[in-house]
């Protein structure tokens, strides 16, 4: 029986066959309820709070596809290979990938047995998708970091604006948009946007009950990093602000004989798989990572997460800290600042809104960079190293990279974060005709078959290969097995796709010159001032002195949270609070024990009741400092 044909499952039934859970967490059965319903939701989780429980299980109970868009190739990656460990079919079309490629992928969305379709929002600007989906039996569409859509948000996308395309071409399938985090401005923009028929929110308090929120103003921010790791036992996570900056705080850790590794975005994917596998298992203790770290890391026990630079909005903060305690057992989430953190966050505002002047200059680089013709690259995809661009035209990163923001917002460009696509291998002739190939050329003979034993499905679409299997198996070096395939696709018996590791650019228009390089110079002021309220809301975070974790929820428009009792803050209130009324019961007793009769000093601090014996001594000098206590010398007496 056809998979999208199965009898009509409960959602209880899908819950516990797919994913093996009993019941819903708070909010995901209302959530799903209201997409079975047809209704556009608007799905407000905090992070680890099961936000892909709420896409995934109505679409296994409703007949057809559902297609999932989300700007994190990682994480997509990662959900697909979750949903066919769970025997599910699913697919993710991404950059990198070739048109012949994703044609095969989308036909088997059209007619295959796929009931998972994850796309990047770059990939939505392609004709050759919005066709394609027009023909697919859609059920739902999901929008994860749907915040993403905004420009009020802290992570603004211009692709995610091309998502109104996903409403024309099935008006009547419901949209799922769904975030960690937003602002009041940012919920109604999304509903906006993305052509909300009525207004449908579901959120969850953004409140962590078990997360303690401390902030520290440290000149000596490593020896306090040193001090939380060794005080709180269990996995932690530290995110610094660059690269360079991970190796040398898991090297002062180590030298601390703190079990601990480093993670960014620069190192090959089977490094920081490797690398993530290792703290997952408990191997390593402590990842110190870029802020490239977590999205999509399953893991429930992380007892602390330390910022050792304050972050660019609250928004990304609350998302970062929020992966410690998914347990719900007790967890710190601890931000170490000083006041060249706040000059290193003010210059990063700064670099992040380049004059017009530097937007042009940085768009005609790239295209000498990439050795393109006024009126030409329309369409075009090209791998894109930024550290190699910015070292060859001397030129700024935070500069260039928010540089090629606004030229994706203006509509010249799409740029894509970095992918790791394996090997993928095509058989394109037909059995028969490969048979005769291989008495033709009998030198291929061999190899041919080692690669059709090694690999199943290469006449129906790319499979994945690994030419470091196929060098052992066959017995010849990496290198020639390479060439192999190399002439094999020159002899148009198959394609051979080599794998990639590098960030994307695509050309969605021919390159201009200057004179007709149009920037919204509104669009940047307007993001100009959005930001600058982010930078200043972080700062205040840092430097005031009231409940943590009443002050986000505040900035999440929660105004009437109650004070937490567990940040820093309450914490201290609280010493004080019990110090004062010790400091009154010590007082009250010694005053009691005088009205009687004399003391000495011994035989009255071992007399009072309550406190410490140092609790009991300052009590006593201040009130003999006061007058209130007199003696003769020996004994004590009112």
């Amino acid at each position: 029986m056809h998979l999208l044909d199965l009898p009509r499952m409960t959602i209880y039934q899908a819950l516990k066959k797919y994913w093996n859970f009993d019941s819903f967490r708070s909010l995901q059965e209302e959530i799903i309820q209201s997409v079975l319903e047809g209704k556009d939701t608007l799905a407000l989780l905090p992070t680890g709070g099961g936000k892909s429980i709420c896409f995934q299980v109505p679409a296994m109970v409703k007949p057809g596809i559902s297609i999932v868009v989300s700007p994190l190739i990682a994480l997509m990656k990662d959900q697909v290979e979750n949903l066919k460990e769970r025997g599910i079919e699913a697919v993710s079309i991404v950059s990198g990938m070739g048109k012949r490629e994703v044609d095969i992928l989308l036909d088997n969305c059209v007619y295959g047995q796929i009931k998972f379709l994850y796309l990047s929002p770059e990939r939505l600007m392609s004709d050759l998708v919005r066709e394609r989906i027009k023909y697919m039996k859609v059920n739902l569409f999901a929008i994860d970091e749907a915040h993403c859509i905004s420009q009020w948000g802290y992570d603004f996308r211009p692709p995610y604006l091309q998502l109104n395309a996903l409403r024309e071409l099935h008006p009547e399938v419901p949209i799922l948009a769904l975030t960690a985090t937003a602002t009041e401005n940012v919920i109604v923009d999304i509903q906006e946007k993305l052509g909300f028929k009525k207004i449908n929110v579901f959120r969850k308090s953004f409140e962590r009950k078990n997360l303690s929120y401390v902030v520290a103003n440290e000149e000596n921010k490593y020896r306090k990093l040193f001090a939380v790791a060794k005080k709180v036992q269990g996995t932690g996570i530290v995110y610094v602000r660059n690269r360079r900056g991970t190796q040398e705080v898991a090297r002062m850790l180590a030298r601390e004989g703190i079990s601990s590794d480093f993670y960014h975005a620069g190192l090959s994917t089977p490094e920081r798989s490797e690398k993530q596998e290792a703290w997952k298992k408990g191997v390593t203790r402590i990842i110190v990572a870029t802020n490239a770290f977590g999205m999509g890391i399953d893991k429930a026990e992380v007892r602390f997460v330390v910022h050792l630079d304050l972050p660019e909005s609250l928004e990304a903060y609350y998302q970062e800290a929020g992966r410690a305690g998914r347990d719900e057992k007790k967890a710190f989430a601890v931000l170490l600042y000083n006041e060249s953190d706040k000059l290193a966050l003010n210059k990063k505002f700064d670099l992040s809104f380049p004059p017009i002047e530097v937007i042009k200059q940085i768009y005609h680089s790239l295209g000498n960079y990439f050795q393109l013709a006024y009126g030409a690259g329309e369409g075009l995809t090209l791998e894109f190293d930024i550290g190699n661009f910015c070292s060859r035209f001397k030129l700024d990163a935070i500069t260039t990279l928010n540089a090629l923001k606004y030229l994706e917002h203006a509509g010249y460009l799409a740029l894509s974060e970095s992918v790791y696509l394996p090997s993928r291998v095509k058989v394109n002739v037909g059995a028969e005709d490969l048979y005769r190939f291989q008495i033709e050329y009998a030198q291929y003979d061999s190899f041919i078959k080692i690669l059709l034993r090694s690999y199943g499905g290469l006449f129906e679409q790319y499979s994945q290969i690994r030419e470091y299997d196929l060098a052992r198996r066959t017995g010849i070096r990496s290198q020639e097995v390479i060439k192999t395939l190399e002439k094999l696709e020159e002899l148009e018996l198959l394609s051979y796709l080599k794998q990639t590791d590098k960030p994307q650019i695509q050309y969605l228009k021919s390159r201009v010159d200057s004179a007709n390089l149009f920037i919204d110079r509104e669009y940047i002021a307007r993001r100009k001032a959005i930001m600058k309220k982010q930078v200043e809301a972080v700062i205040n975070y840092a430097q005031a002195y009231s409940c943590r974790s009443k002050m986000l929820l505040e900035y999440f428009d929660e105004p009437h949270a109650d004070e937490c009792g567990v940040c820093d803050v309450c914490i201290e209130e609280k010493r004080k609070s019990e110090s004062g009324s010790l400091t009154g019961r010590i007082t009250f007793e010694i005053l009691e024990l005088l009205a009687d009769k004399h003391f000495s000093l011994d035989d009255l601090i071992g007399a009072i009741q309550s406190g410490t014996e140092k609790d009991r001594i300052e009590a006593f000098r201040n009130l003999l400092d006061a007058g209130k206590i007199k003696t003769d010398g020996t004994k004590y007496y009112l």
